[in-house]
């Protein structure tokens, strides 16, 4: 494995009695997908918002190009190449495809004005680029209000990588796609992280996903880190047979 981009260490952060992360470690390297994953409640969301800003650890290190990170804004996270999509999809409703990714690029930029008249065109054929390479170039002229969901989380991956990301948080980026669409979007997501050294984590409920696609895999129960390993390894780990899998989804 190259040297890794992201290094946790010993994270954890609680919300009155309830522990929602509970001292967990990992690192991702650059050109690999890791996935994150574990039952509802199991503390992949509370993860993400602690290494993208949205929330302070009560303990622990978060290390991002060996530069200590936790604690620090998520617009400055941002900055320094973190992209994050949302479990729950992101996006300006009232505006089309093309005009949010403008947005993001605008914004990736550090534009002011990105919203006065006529702006975004200035960025429009960048976006457009982003949305074809993520195989959407047919959703630009759509408003995101009438697209359906899975087509909404294609959008906000394209927002993501307006920025350029070095790192890539993805949280439930298949949600709401068929299967096809599915294998289609990380049949462009894998490449892109090999070619462009990208280091993705990314949570996942689809089994086939993280089973076909992943590099590695952490499984949290409970905001504890109770395995990793290879896709192989996790598959014939006891504890998470008994925890999370179950032998019919292995």
């Amino acid at each position: 494995m190259n040297a890794p981009i992201l290094e946790v260490s010993h994270l954890a952060r609680a919300f009155g009695s309830v522990v929602a992360v509970n001292d967990i470690s990992f690192a991702v390297a650059p050109r690999e997908l890791v996935a994150l994953i574990g039952p509802n409640g199991a503390g992949k969301s509370t993860c993400f918002n602690l290494i993208n800003g949205q929330l302070r650890p009560d303990r622990g290190v978060i290390s991002f190009e060996d530069r200590r990170i936790d604690g620090f804004a998520p617009r400055v996270i941002a900055r320094l190449g973190v992209g994050r999509t949302f479990q729950i999809a992101s996006t300006f409703a009232s505006m089309t495809a093309w005009e949010n990714v403008a947005f993001a690029v605008a914004a990736a930029r550090r534009e002011d004005g990105a919203l006065r008249p006529y702006a975004l065109f200035r960025w429009r054929d960048e976006a457009q680029g982003l949305l074809e390479r993520i195989g959407a170039s047919a959703l630009a002229n759509a408003h995101c209000a009438g697209l359906a969901y899975g087509d909404v989380k294609r959008v906000e991956l394209a927002m993501a990588l307006a920025a350029s990301p070095k790192l890539l948080l993805m949280d439930e980026p298949t949600a709401g796609m068929t299967i096809a669409e599915r294998r289609k979007l990380m049949q462009l997501i894998a490449p892109l992280a090999r070619e462009r050294a990208v280091a993705v984590l990314f949570t996942e409920h689809d089994m086939d996903v993280v089973f076909g696609w992943a590099d590695r895999v952490l499984v949290l129960d409970d905001g504890a880190l109770i395995a990793h390993g290879t896709p192989d390894e996790i598959r014939r780990d006891a504890r998470v047979r008994a925890a999370y899998l179950g032998e019919s989804a292995l």
